[in-house]
């Protein structure tokens, strides 16, 4: 068998030639990761969909939920001290209630940052 005849050291490519291809593939891999992180996000996205509107759902009952606890405290108010101090005490008592709730949730943001 014959062997191959070696054609010699094969011309250099111009550098300008190589920084492109090296351009053009960074692209096409940067481009391809921007692909998979959008798949990657509509596929959670699609996930959460129902959860989310379950948990707005169960936000709007629950305010439902206390703005019938405010009317009933206010109603078994009213029989002792009159209307107007009654939904006054109410808003007190509430406003008490929101404003503990907000001043705990701060001090754990505070503690956890």
């Amino acid at each position: 068998m014959l062997k191959p005849v070696d054609p010699g050291p094969q011309p250099e490519r111009p550098i300008g030639e190589l920084v492109h291809e090296l351009i053009e593939g960074g692209k096409a891999y940067a481009q391809a990761e921007l692909d998979v992180a959008k798949t990657i996000a509509a596929s959670k996205g699609k996930a959460l969909l129902l959860p989310a509107a379950l948990f707005g759902t169960a936000l709007i009952l629950s305010l439902a939920a206390v703005t019938a606890l405010a009317v009933g405290v206010v109603i078994g108010l009213a029989k002792f001290i009159g209307p107007l101090a009654a939904g006054f005490i109410g808003m007190l008592i509430f406003a008490a209630l929101a404003g503990g709730c907000g001043w705990y949730g701060y001090q754990r943001l505070m503690r956890d940052l």
